[in-house]
């Protein structure tokens, strides 16, 4: 089940004896996680009730042998189990066990879960919740088929919490859901700056935007200064003003923020890495006859690379500032330029200039 379902069963008290969280999003984890205690246990209950065990460090019989033991002082119980992969089979004696769990057959089943998990849930005891994180792997990529051993190993444990990663579009709706509930003003081109430089970690960012609702407590708007300052990645995206700038063709901006960055010593080669890969994405969307950001953004999500909204604004800007042609000998410009950064050369400065002046031209 998704998170959001787990949070509607939590508040109708539709409660039960295990769970099975699975993924690496963090922050869903988590409301999920602090849902769960603050229906089961009192804040004052916690200190007795709330117990964690490490699979990396425990077996999964001491888990279970854990729920079984009643308590005298703790009526209600909720007991953790981290790294819950960690009780799954070694790859090196599961060879065998791998191929049965292709096959969906009872007998892997049984054994991955393993029997004393499933006899424990056929009468658990009372008062005492389990909650395993099996945070590991996502459900994409390489790591999509060890997820689906997780979930038959804990297969005894019904309707396993699903934590995906965000999409590009979920994300900025929670972030500005966050912002709201922190009292944090962020105007549009702060917002993308947030989730550009965090690369759309809603946990990572929902920390960050608790330092800037202390830092605008006072009520005022949050700048791109301001993350710039408070963020250590943000400082870094004065590169991203200058990709900005160039991909606009604005020559004049462009030259001061190139002048910023040699300043300030920042590594000039990854703005050209930027820039080329915004240069082939308006190359693309210009032969593929797109128009808008929207449509850009569309097409290059049907082609499996994420792209933000801001980004497919970007790339719309370069596409009506430079032609086809244009487009074409902008990339040429990049590669020699990087070239020249990286050769036995005059100072960066002059290098960067003089693209800056050739691009722009």
């Amino acid at each position: 089940m998704k998170p959001a379902q787990l949070l509607a069963r939590i508040k109708r008290k539709e409660l039960t004896p295990a769970y099975l969280f699975l993924g690496q999003e963090g922050y869903q984890r988590r409301r999920c996680r602090d849902a769960l205690l603050g229906a089961l246990l009192t804040r004052e209950e916690r200190d007795g009730g709330l117990v964690q065990h490490d699979l990396n460090e425990t077996s999964l019989a001491d888990v279970i042998d854990d729920a079984r033991a009643m308590s005298l002082f703790a009526p209600q119980r909720v007991i953790v189990a981290v790294n819950a992969e960690a009780a799954m089979p070694k790859a090196g004696r599961a060879s065998a066990e791998n191929d049965a769990d292709d096959d969906d057959s009872p007998g892997a089943n049984s054994r991955g879960t393993g029997d004393a998990l499933a006899a424990y849930l056929k009468d658990p005891t009372p008062g005492v919740t389990l909650l395993f994180e099996a945070t590991r792997f996502d459900f994409d990529g390489d790591d999509k088929k060890k997820v689906e051993r997780a979930r038959k190993f804990y297969s005894a444990i019904s309707d396993p919490v699903e934590l995906r990663r965000y999409s590009m579009d979920d994300a900025r709706t929670e972030v500005q859901s966050i912002a709201r509930a922190t009292g944090v003003t962020l105007d549009r081109a702060s917002l993308e700056m947030l989730l550009e430089t965090l690369g759309g970690d809603v946990a990572r960012i929902a920390t960050e935007m608790e330092k800037l609702s202390l830092y605008s407590a006072g009520g005022r708007a949050i700048t791109i200064e301001d993350i710039g300052t408070l963020i250590p990645e943000a400082r870094a995206t004065t590169i991203f003003v200058l990709v900005s700038a160039l991909g606009r063709r604005d020559r004049n901006r462009a030259l001061l923020v190139l002048d910023t960055l040699c300043r300030e010593g920042e590594y000039l080669p990854l703005a050209l890495a930027f820039l080329s890969t915004q240069f082939r994405c308006a190359l693309i969307a210009k032969e593929a006859g797109l128009r808008t950001a929207p449509q850009i953004q569309g097409h290059f999500t049907k082609l499996g690379v994420p792209m933000w909204g801001a980004r497919a604004e970007q790339v719309n800007q370069s596409m009506s500032k430079f032609s086809k042609e244009q487009l074409e000998n902008g990339l040429k410009l990049i590669f020699n330029a990087d070239r020249d950064l990286r050769s036995a050369r005059p100072d960066d400065r002059i290098v960067m200039e003089s693209f800056v002046l050739k691009l722009t031209a």
